[in-house]
C-alpha cells in the first residue's frame, strides 16, 4: 500500500510528452484511415471499433461502415438489423447496439454535431472517458487524459506501477498520473504517440525497448521487469457452458432466430438451440424424440446428422456447441413465432450472425 501510494505522489516527469511528442511525430502512424481528419463522426467511429480490438481486423469494418453510413445521420437511420449484420465478426457485438443508439442520441439531442465537451461526450452511449478524451482530442484539439488498455501498459513499465490495473485503486493512480502528463499544446500528437507506443513497441510480450523514446526513463527496463509489468489480472478458473445448435433447413434455407437485444450475442441472429427448447437435454447423443419435440412447431423431420463439436470463448465462459443439422422433409407456417425466420443459405455472408455461428454455415455450403 505504501510503495502504491509513494507512485501515486510522484510528481510527473517533465520531459516525458515532448519525447513521445517528437517520436509520434517522426515514427508514429500518420496513415491509418482514421487519420489526417477532424471529422468527428469518422474519429468516433474508430474509437469504438478499437475498443479491446485490433487495427487491423478495425480497417475493413471501418470502410465497410462508411460506405454504407457515410455520416451520424445515415447511420442514426438505419435498422439496427443492418448495422449489425455489417458488425459481425468483429464481436463485443454490444459495441454495436450502444453505436446506433449513440448515433439516435447525437442526431435526437445534439442537431447531428458530436459534442466537444468531454464530459458530455462520455455521457453517450458506448464512449466512456477514455474514448470520450480521444474524439475531444482529434476532433477539437481539447486537452483530456485518455488511458486505454494500451495507455495503462505503457504506464505500468515507464514508472513503474505495481498492482493489477483493472484494480480501482491502481486504476486511480494512473488516471492521476495521466493527467499530470498532457502537454500545453500538441495533445493530437501526444495523444497519438500513446497509443501508437503501446500498440507498436510497448506491446504485451516483446517489447522493443531498443526503440522506445522513453527507454532512459522506463523503471520496468532498468529493472528487468518489463514481463513482469503490468501485473496480470488474477486468474480465475473460466466456467464452461454447452448447448446443441440446430442447423435446420429446408428447401436451401436455414431456420434463424432473432436474440434478445441484450446479453452474449444480443440484437443478432443465431441457430434455434436444444439446451433453451421445450423438454430438451443436453447428452453425449441427440434423439430423434428431442429434435422431434424441439420442432414439433416448425416442421416434419426427415433426417439428421451430429456434426463436429466446436468450442467458442467469451470474456466469462468457454461455450461448447454441438451441432446438428436437421432436414425438415416438409415444413409449416409459423404460429406466434415472430422471433424465428427462414433465410436462405445463398445469402448467409451478409447475415447478422454471431462469427462461429456464420463460419459453420458458410462451411455447410461449401459442401
Amino acid at each position: 500500500m505504501k510503495k502504491l501510494l509513494a507512485q501515486e505522489l510522484a510528481p510527473a516527469d517533465p520531459g516525458f510528452s515532448a519525447d513521445l511528442i517528437a517520436w509520434q511525430k517522426q515514427h508514429g502512424r500518420h496513415q491509418l484511415p482514421w487519420q489526417n481528419t477532424q471529422d468527428p463522426y469518422r474519429i468516433w467511429l474508430s474509437e469504438i471499433m478499437l475498443q479491446q480490438t485490433q487495427v487491423a481486423a478495425v480497417i475493413p469494418y471501418y470502410q465497410r461502415f462508411l460506405e454504407n453510413f457515410a455520416d451520424v445521420q445515415a447511420l442514426a437511420a438505419a435498422p439496427l438489423d443492418e448495422v449489425m449484420a455489417l458488425w459481425s465478426g468483429l464481436g463485443y457485438y454490444s459495441r454495436a447496439r450502444n453505436l446506433h443508439r449513440c448515433a439516435q442520441q447525437v442526431v435526437a439531442e445534439h442537431g447531428g454535431v458530436f459534442p466537444a465537451d468531454g464530459e458530455q461526450l462520455a455521457a453517450l452511449p458506448g464512449i466512456g472517458r477514455s474514448t470520450a478524451a480521444a474524439i475531444a482530442a482529434f476532433s477539437y484539439g481539447m486537452r483530456a487524459a485518455i488511458l486505454d488498455g494500451n495507455v495503462k501498459r505503457v504506464f505500468c513499465r515507464v514508472f513503474g506501477i505495481d498492482g493489477f490495473p483493472g484494480e480501482k485503486r491502481v486504476e486511480n493512480a494512473l488516471w492521476q498520473r495521466a493527467e499530470s502528463l498532457m502537454p500545453q499544446q500538441d495533445i493530437e500528437s501526444y495523444t497519438q504517440g500513446l497509443m501508437d507506443l503501446g500498440a507498436t513497441l510497448c506491446t504485451r510480450s516483446k517489447p522493443q525497448c531498443v526503440s522506445c523514446p522513453l527507454q532512459a526513463r522506463c523503471v520496468a527496463l532498468a529493472s528487468g521487469r518489463t514481463a513482469e509489468l503490468p501485473t496480470r489480472k488474477p486468474k480465475k478458473t473460466v466456467p464452461e457452458k454447452s448447448t446443441v445448435m440446430l442447423v435446420v433447413v429446408h428447401q436451401g434455407e436455414v431456420l434463424l432466430e432473432q436474440r434478445p437485444g441484450h446479453g452474449i450475442w444480443g440484437g443478432l441472429s443465431s441457430l434455434p438451440e436444444l439446451s433453451r427448447m421445450p423438454s430438451a437435454l443436453l447428452s453425449e447423443t441427440v434423439s430423434l424424440h428431442a429434435l422431434e419435440m424441439a420442432l414439433v412447431e416448425f416442421g416434419e423431420i426427415a433426417r439428421f446428422a451430429v456434426l463436429p463439436d466446436f468450442s467458442h470463448g467469451f470474456t466469462h465462459y468457454k461455450l461448447q456447441v454441438k451441432p446438428v443439422q436437421v432436414e425438415l422433409l416438409q415444413r409449416f407456417n409459423f404460429v406466434g413465432q415472430n422471433n424465428y425466420q427462414w433465410v436462405p443459405l445463398r445469402g448467409i455472408a451478409n447475415a447478422a450472425l454471431p462469427a462461429p455461428v456464420k463460419k459453420l454455415l458458410l462451411a455447410l455450403t461449401a459442401i
